[in-house]
């Protein structure tokens, strides 16, 4: 494991007592790193996180998996900083992966409507696999699964299985491995 300051040069020279940062790269994929997330963004950290990730940019690196375990909390406008990111990175032909993301974390992507944006994997090892296939892999051919509310029939969309709230009628549902959907 690299210390982030021989990664990216400067890295370490700005804190942020809401959000720590560490970066691990990520070997035998060119222009790829492992960013760990510690803490939250919100408002408040927002420009920081920007700033810390357009240090990783400038150093060359544009395939970033983002590990979330230890996110613990993102509001909005954190999520529109992982918007801006990937608008920086796509044009560079790169792209990001939220990987061992919380499920309260997800929630927000989802009730939001921002999880068509991002790729989700369960580990560092599927995204490194969707970065080597050229990200055309399919995590899974029932996923992404559209599907109605069995409460209030607004249609709704899982990228995985796992435990939602319906945006509509706040309902709790699973959604399991074959996408069979159930009340939560």
């Amino acid at each position: 494991m690299a210390d982030n300051e021989s990664l990216v040069p400067g890295f370490d020279d700005a804190k942020d007592a809401g959000i720590k940062i560490s970066l691990n790269k990520i070997d035998g994929m060119p222009n790829c790193l492992s960013v760990i997330l510690d803490g939250y963004i919100d408002t408040y950290n927002s420009n920081f996180f920007l700033k810390q990730l357009n240090k990783i940019v400038d150093a060359g690196f544009v395939n970033l998996a983002f590990n979330c375990y230890s996110l613990n909390y993102i509001s909005s406008t954190g999520i529109g900083s992982f918007i801006t990111f990937l608008k920086l990175v796509k044009p560079k032909g790169g792209d990001i992966v939220l990987v061992e993301i919380q499920p309260k974390v997800f929630e927000v992507f989802q009730l939001l409507g921002f999880l068509q944006f991002f790729n989700i994997r369960n580990s560092t090892d599927e995204a490194i696999e969707y970065f080597k296939t050229g990200a055309t892999q399919t995590m899974n051919s029932v996923f992404p699964k559209v599907f109605a509310c069995p409460i209030c029939q607004k249609k709704l969309k899982a990228l995985r299985s796992g435990k939602f709230r319906c945006s509509e009628c706040k309902s709790i549902l699973a959604v399991d491995g074959q996408g069979q959907v159930f009340r939560g």
